[in-house]
């Protein structure tokens, strides 16, 4: 999974990035400090591979990943190229999801670019110059259609809904807020490269008053929180000031202060379960002497592709699933045990794998 972080410039996008990832991107308080993206890669806190690694005590420990992206701070006119334009949208076109950082604190100290902080204001800038750029894509699909439309009249109802979406986008609405009514509509909006339709979780980003003691007399986290709303995206408060002074602790010593303050999980393993909300990810296990693995793949996904996250060969040649439900797994001590009980199930190429389950696949190649 590759987020992809971005905000205005001097917002705490840096700061936050460094937090989660501990990759000392460099931050500073002047626009376009990042130019280059900085790319970090986090293991996915999963507690069910350290109880299985108590079992099996293996050769590796191989947790799942998330690739966040620190992308430049944009201003108005990227769609133009204006600024570090052309980099920031090209680099936003090759992740999963995006996390928005909004600037949700006021502090004399940080510049902000348009010289006052509006949560609204920030997300409509970044918004807009993304719907601008989708405009301009839209539009070559719109004449590619029309022009295919000559051989083939059964596109029409295709051009038309691609010119309702782009009135939609014209009326500065993203495209993650546009209606369709089937899976066929949605399937071809999907096909399209829509910048505005990429997944976002708005990081709202709060002093550390704010975060910890009045989250909810934040006006600009309820401004975020209403576009969010519009769009069917997600909202998570965090400070990044906060990320940065526990990013350096034990994890034993991160989980009391956490506690202690009345937090049940950092910034960062809050925004990888939205993540994975998000985008309807879940994780499955493999458990051995040589390796116990996390696996991630899409809900609802059946156990022959499941398999191919592993390797293709699984997939092609899947004979059989033999799956034992992690609870089960762990309350027994062992695969055989579970299998004594009657606790292991081989399941077939229909079998739909859920969060958790623990699988030795089957094959022939």
């Amino acid at each position: 999974m590759k987020l992809g972080m971005i905000g205005l410039p001097n917002v705490g996008k840096s700061t936050l990035f460094n937090a989660i990832t501990n990759a000392g991107a460099q931050a500073a308080n002047y626009p376009f400090c990042t130019i280059e993206p900085n790319v970090g890669v986090v293991a996915v806190p999963d507690h069910r591979l350290d109880e299985l690694a108590k079992i099996y005590d293996p050769e590796k420990y191989t947790p799942a990943t998330v690739e966040f992206v620190d992308i430049a701070g944009l201003v108005k006119g990227a769609s133009k190229g204006e600024g570090l334009g052309n980099k920031f949208l090209a680099n936003i076109r090759e992740v999963d999801a995006l996390i928005h950082v909004v600037r949700c604190f006021d502090d004399d100290n940080v510049i902000h670019v348009d010289g006052s902080v509006n949560a609204g204001r920030d997300i409509e800038v970044i918004n807009l110059e993304l719907i601008f750029s989708d405009i301009e894509v839209l539009d070559r699909r719109i004449a590619k259609v029309e022009k295919d439309m000559k051989g083939d009249r059964s596109l029409g109802d295709e051009l038309e809904l691609l010119k309702r979406l782009k009135a939609h986008l014209e009326e500065g609405k993203s495209a993650r807020a546009f209606a369709v009514s089937d899976d066929e509509e949605k399937a071809i909006i999907g096909a399209i490269p829509l910048l505005s339709n990429k997944p976002v979780i708005y990081a709202a980003n709060m002093s550390e008053d704010d975060f910890l003691n009045g989250v909810e007399n934040n006006p600009n986290l309820k401004l975020v929180e209403e576009i969010a709303a519009s769009e069917h995206s997600a909202v998570m408060p965090v400070c990044a000031k906060f990320e940065e002074d526990i990013s350096d602790m034990e994890p034993d010593e991160k989980k009391e202060f956490l506690e202690e303050i009345g937090l049940e999980q950092s910034g960062l393993d809050r925004m990888i379960k939205a993540s994975y909300d998000l985008l309807g990810l879940m994780s499955y296990l493999t458990a051995g002497k040589k390796e116990v693995r996390a696996w991630t793949i899409k809900k609802g996904t059946k156990a022959p592709k499941a398999a191919g996250a592993i390797h293709s060969d699984f997939e092609k040649g899947f004979i059989r699933a033999e799956i034992v439900k992690y609870d089960d797994l762990v309350t027994l001590g062992s695969w055989n045990a579970a299998k004594e009980k009657g606790l292991m199930r081989s399941e077939g190429k229909e079998y739909v794998m859920q969060d958790g389950d623990v699988v030795e696949f089957l094959f022939n190649v």
